[in-house]
């Protein structure tokens, strides 16, 4: 099947945007939400569930939904060994460094664990239980475990009936659902795990994210389907909003908190809860990104470390997750441990050892094949 090195590509810059986000170093608050009030965790989501829409739809419709359904179960299970084997990492390597040389960082980021080291590996490994850093891989396994049957349902029925549900619970989300139900099991199953234990990202509002990308990609695959377009009057709105967003995110006096110590308003903008007017500036960009990316493509020079790692993305975005937990062990949490020179030096180490990753790992985190599909129109 043919790969979209462009998609590659903006995955790998997703993975690095993300890496010099979670480092502490100097440049994580200027480089973080660079294109306005959207991170890099936003544009990852997204574009990882377009290629498994454009992936695993070409295998149902190629070799009928059960093989499909036996794909994504097969990703599945190598995502959630990916997961175990940092949260392994976490409990027992960086754990004992942190004890060792008394680390606060490593100890508030296990502090759960910590305290009931049974019940914090039990439900780690059950994905209830999920450490700042990561919460990132169970939302992935847990949308991927949907999609099969999310997906033979659009197959058959179209895909209204699908984005309609999943923006009814994104709004939910907005209004308290996961509390809601977090109070059930608590109550019915008696889960020990604290709410605030379970992961920042609110995973009923980040599935519209998610739905959304496998819809785009699933449709790119329809026998009717044109490359996406954008009408002009749509395109002087969306530059405005993205060029607002920017504009406020890096020229206004509270950073990457538009409305400062105002919690309810910043809620409009919040990335755990994917709040609405994020959503807007995401949208803005992502309209932008389709009407102009492809030029802009064909006029820079191919970046081919950066498709690289996007190629490779789960060894590397596991590798990112090591290299950043050995450097809160040794160093802490602190953004200016280090001068400015050992900023640099210790991102281009991090970003060297990323690229290795992706190269020693070619070919192996490939999806799999469905050469007897056409290859359909380009995405964009």
């Amino acid at each position: 099947m043919k790969r979209y090195w462009e998609i590659d590509a903006l995955r790998g810059l997703m993975l690095v945007l993300m890496t010099v986000t979670h480092l502490p170093t100097r440049l994580t608050d200027p480089l973080g939400q660079p294109f306005g009030f959207v991170s890099a965790a936003e544009g990852f989501v997204l574009l990882s569930a377009f290629v498994a829409g454009l992936v695993y739809s070409r295998i149902g419709y190629a070799r009928g939904v059960d093989s499909m359904r036996i794909a994504f179960w097969r990703r599945v299970v190598k995502v959630y060994l990916c997961q175990a084997a940092i949260l392994l990492f976490l409990f027992t390597v960086i754990a004992a460094l942190g004890l060792h040389i008394d680390q606060p960082a490593v100890k508030n980021l296990v502090s759960y664990y910590l305290a009931e080291p049974r019940d914090g590996f039990l439900f780690g490994l059950l994905l209830i239980y999920e450490p700042a850093l990561l919460d990132i891989l169970p939302m992935y396994i847990f949308f991927m475990l949907m999609s099969p049957w999310v997906l033979a349902f659009a197959m058959r029925h179209g895909w209204t009936l699908v984005m309609v549900a999943s923006v009814a619970v994104w709004a939910a989300a907005q209004f308290g659902i996961s509390e809601w139900i977090y109070g059930l099991a608590v109550r019915y199953l008696g889960i020990p795990v604290p709410f605030h234990e379970m992961g920042a990202f609110n995973t009923y509002a980040w599935q519209f994210l998610w739905f959304a990308g496998l819809c785009i990609g699933a449709t790119r695959n329809g026998p009717d389907a044109r490359p996406l377009r954008f009408p002009w009057w749509l395109l002087v709105p969306a530059a405005g909003i993205a060029l607002y967003g920017l504009c406020w995110r890096h020229t206004g006096i509270n950073g990457q908190a538009p409305f400062g110590g105002d919690v309810e308003l910043n809620l409009l903008f919040d990335k755990w809860q994917l709040g609405p007017l994020r959503l807007v500036n995401l949208v803005a960009l992502g309209i932008l990104a389709v009407r102009f990316g492809p030029w802009l493509m064909r006029r820079i020079p191919r970046l081919h470390w950066l498709e690289a790692m996007g190629s490779a993305s789960l060894p590397v975005f596991c590798a990112h997750l090591v290299a950043v937990l050995l450097v809160l062990a040794f160093y802490g949490d602190s953004q200016t441990a280090r001068p400015w020179w050992g900023d640099g030096l210790l991102l281009l180490t991090v970003f060297a050892g990323m690229y290795f990753v992706a190269r020693f790992t070619r070919g192996a985190d490939v999806p799999p094949p469905a050469d007897d599909v056409p290859s359909g129109p380009a995405p964009a």
